[in-house]
């Protein structure tokens, strides 16, 4: 399916700073910039029977940080019954939808995931709520083990126990060279804790009658769940939101759907108390909106349709939205603390002097709209953004950062990015042309149904994607500006897209929204940038971070066709850095009582100090005895072993050829680093080939006499000399070519397996062009720069394919079943073919991720 016009979505432009404006701001003030909002790609179900497949109403609609998106359908049988779906997908691969019968009797409405983006919560109109998790860690595979109920009691909100991790990003100080100074962690209390200071798993849910449940996950894997009234006089609750305050507490928003009725806000404390859960509510400051005191509004808009808090972890602003039937208007609050006046009389008896004066919690409005289309989707950020001053100072800012804005879906199909606190409109999209103002009535088309408009809406966790669900099931993705607003120079924009990859790098998350915004040209600024800023850290957090970088300048060279090849050195990297760390690992002492440092320590120390060439000769200065391992694990190891020798093999060939940066392993040829990690390792299997020689790496040599992994030390310890201190690397000598260019005619040089080319869409984005899919059907994708046939990675017809994690062959046309990475393709089987230690040891590297930090997904038998 090739790229194409997405039809009606498209259209999209900037407004000037300023309120949003009458019946939603029309096209008549649109500014003609581009890059703001615009869509990426559509995908949407096979034409089915309408009476089948049904968006589903209540929509919910939920992204996690791993970039998962999980959304609900209904589907109809025969005889008109509904089965409630949960859909999961990659925003990478969104044709390669999950549909999960959900068992829900009643329709789903809360979609919550985890702060690990591995978990999910759903919750019906019937009180039951379900926990999902990944099956053997499969991003395609999901079951429901645990849960809870309020029997017939429909929920209205649902959220994860906070966990009291919160990391701020300091936007101000986005040029500091410390990660500590731009992200900070803040002092936030978990919602519940363990022995020991560990926070307790769970979830909290409000019902439509006014009642809080909360659900704890036990060590045991136990649920204990308890109930307990919102405030003593129960009422109906339409609509409420969760959010969690620093000291551990949780905070309610509850409104009975009426605008002439109060929002209120109830504290709720959870607490264990002799192996029970307890619950315990206070009531806090209620608001009435300020539509209904304004003698013109009064009646304009009588029901409240959203209520959410601006962020989970931020319960002191509140976004409201009223509507009638064709209108809407918005406003933001803020819970401030106010001192109380004092009468004069008490004054002068008894002087309130600083902090003594008596101070009261007062909600206050910060902003609000004039009158708009009917809101149908409200979608807030999840960008723990922290600003010197909250004020609207700040907020009347014309700059404009990712976290800072939240999006409002239109009836009329448009889509406005606002500020979360001025509610000044930054962009807008429209679903369709936008209509011009001049144009007269009686020759706009008449429509009997509404026009398509999004449902459901999720910003992702950086604030620059956004997914949206429409009334007839669609999904759109939209890229959203890192500065809305306000038009960036290419250095500035580059600062931005830098400043969200380190923090993805801090946190964990992973980055395909950012990767929508990265052009071409800018790919080799962002990789030299992210490792200047990278070797600027501590040693320490280096070190933590070092995979992550690894697969993050992975990622980023898939973008353009000069750097691709370097994609296949860096997971190249990320593999010899986890062989090299497991075969360390297996390495014992030969005494109990041993000096400071392992063996593996002393072997890089050794190796490093002496620079001789005859590997039996750095051999002699080891403890061999320290070396010694069990007969069965050498062999198990061999596959392994093998990759190493042909690896340093093909490096070793290679070298004539430096002067081509198309070429896989170019970088190799100038990493100290790396060289010195594969010369460690041909000295290990030197010496394990001494217990075991059918574990040493096979070659096929034109001499029978000919020792090649003596030849390959030698040479690869000329190469490493080059270029073993940094900065100061020099250029191999022309004999050290010369015997590399006379090695293809001692030895046979092997094909090493490259990782397969990627078949995701974010490399295939870059033209802007807005790519429209289908879901259950792999569609065919523009040539992207990733697929360029390059020196090293094309592969023939028919040609055996290979596990890339345990370098086995599994044939041309494979039978076991296998994985494979969501982010770089990697694939391997699903099934540990061999049971020892060793093998279970390096597996478990990677059981839950790739190697690069990517979700799995099974894959069918053969497609491999």
């Amino acid at each position: 399916m090739a790229a194409s016009d997405p039809g009606r979505w498209g259209e999209c432009g900037p407004r000037p700073p300023g309120r949003l404006g009458a019946r939603g701001g029309q096209p008549g003030t649109v500014l003609g910039a581009v890059g703001m909002m615009d869509l990426a790609y559509v995908c949407e179900w096979e034409k089915w029977a309408k009476s089948t497949y049904c968006p589903s109403l209540p929509l919910a609609c939920a992204w996690s940080c791993r970039n998962l998106i999980a959304f609900t359908t209904d589907l109809r049988n025969d005889d008109q019954d509904l089965t409630h779906m949960i859909h999961i997908l990659d925003t990478e691969h969104p044709w390669e939808v999950h549909s999960v019968s959900s068992g829900h009797s009643e329709a789903i409405t809360c979609l919550e995931w985890d702060q690990s983006g591995s978990r999910l919560l759903s919750a019906d109109a019937d009180g039951q709520i379900k926990c999902w998790s990944m099956a053997d860690h499969l991003a395609n595979s999901w079951e429901s083990s645990v849960g809870s109920q309020v029997e017939g009691d429909p929920i209205v909100a649902l959220s994860w126990l906070h966990n009291g991790v919160k990391l701020a990003l300091h936007v101000e100080k986005s040029g500091a060279s410390s990660f500590g100074e731009k992200f900070s962690r803040v002092k936030f209390s978990p919602s519940l804790t363990l022995f020991g200071g560990k926070p307790m798993e769970g979830w909290i849910a409000v019902t439509v009658s006014g009642l809080v449940t909360v659900s704890l996950l036990k060590p045991s894997g136990q649920v204990l769940t308890s109930t307990e009234s919102l405030c003593r006089l129960r009422g109906r609750v339409a609509l409420a939101d969760i959010a969690f305050t620093g000291g551990g507490n949780i905070v309610v928003a509850a409104a009975d759907g009426s605008s002439a009725s109060p929002v209120k806000f109830y504290k709720v404390c959870v607490s264990v108390v002799s192996e029970k859960c307890r619950i315990d509510t206070e009531i806090l400051p209620s608001l009435f909106m300020r539509c209904t005191t304004d003698p013109n509004r009064k009646d304009r808009f009588p029901a409240i349709t959203h209520l959410k808090f601006l962020a989970r972890d931020m319960s002191e602003q509140v976004l409201l939205c009223a509507s009638s039937q064709t209108s809407s208007l918005v406003e933001c609050w803020s819970l401030r603390k106010e001192g109380l006046p004092v009468n004069n009389i008490f004054q002068q008896i008894s002087p309130v002097v600083g902090d003594k004066q008596p101070m009261i919690l007062k909600w206050r409005i910060l902003s609000a709209t004039n009158d708009l289309d009917r809101v149908s989707a409200v979608a807030l950020p999840k960008l723990p953004i922290s600003l010197t001053n909250t004020d609207l100072k700040v907020a009347s800012d014309t700059q404009f950062y990712p976290g800072l804005g939240l999006a409002l879906a239109f009836q009329d199909g448009s889509v406005h990015m606002v500020h979360r606190l001025s509610l000044q409109t930054m962009a807008v999209f429209y679903s369709s042309a936008p209509r011009s103002l001049d144009e007269p009535a009686l020759k706009r088309p008449r429509t009997t149904c509404p026009a398509v408009h999004f449902k459901a809406m999720q910003l992702s966790w950086t604030s620059l994607a956004l997914v949206g669900i429409d009334n007839h099931g669609k999904l759109s993705m939209l890229r959203i500006s890192p500065s809305l607003g306000h038009p960036l120079e290419p250095k500035l924009a580059l600062q931005h897209l830098l400043f969200l990859l380190e923090y993805c790098m801090v946190t964990g998350y992973d980055w395909w929204d950012i990767l929508l915004h990265v052009q071409p040209g800018m790919v080799q600024s962002l990789v030299e940038r992210l490792h200047e800023e990278y070797t600027r850290q501590k040693p320490a957090l280096q070190q933590v971070l070092s995979t992550r970088i690894l697969a993050m300048k992975a990622s980023l060279c898939k973008l353009s066709p000069c750097t691709v090849a370097r994609v296949c050195d860096y997971h190249t990297k990320l593999f010899l850095m986890a062989i090299t760390s497991t075969l360390k690992s297996l390495l014992r002492p030969h005494f109990l009582n041993t000096p400071d440092k392992s063996p593996g320590d002393r072997l890089a120390e050794i190796c490093a100090k002496i620079t001789d060439v005859d590997i039996d000769k750095v051999m002699i200065n080891l403890k061999t005895e320290e070396f010694v391992l069990d007969m069965n694990t050498l062999q198990a190891l061999q596959q392994l072993l093998q990759w190493v020798g042909d690896f340093v093999l093909y490096l070793l060939v290679s070298l004539p050829n430096q002067g081509s940066p198309l070429r896989p392993g170019h970088s190799f040829l100038r990493d100290g680093t790396s060289l010195g990690m594969l010369r460690e390792l041909m000295v290990v299997i030197r010496i394990w080939g001494l217990l075991k020689p059918s574990c040493l790496p096979v070659y096929t040599a034109t001499s029978d006499t000919q020792d090649s992994m003596s030849l390959l030390f030698r040479l690869l310890t000329k190469l490493w000399i080059c270029c073993r201190d940094e900065g100061a690397a020099s250029e191999p000598d022309e004999g050290l070519v010369d015997e590399c260019c006379l090695l293809p005619s001692q030895l046979l040089v092997p094909n090493l397996d490259w990782l397969p080319a990627s078949d995701g869409l974010v490399s295939r984005l870059q033209p802007k062009q807005p790519l429209r899919l289908r879901f259950g059907r792999a569609p065919t994708l523009p040539s992207s720069t990733s697929t360029l046939q390059l020196d090293g990675l094309t592969r023939a017809p028919g040609q055996p394919k290979i596990d890339h994690l345990r370098r086995l062959h599994l044939g041309a046309y494979p039978t076991e079943e296998c994985k494979a990475c969501t982010r770089c393709g990697c694939v391997t089987m699903l099934k540990s073919p061999n049971k020892t230690t060793a093998v279970t040891q390096w597996e478990q590297r990677w059981i839950k991720n790739c190697l690069c930090g990517g979700l799995w997904r099974r894959v069918p038998v053969g497609c491999s």
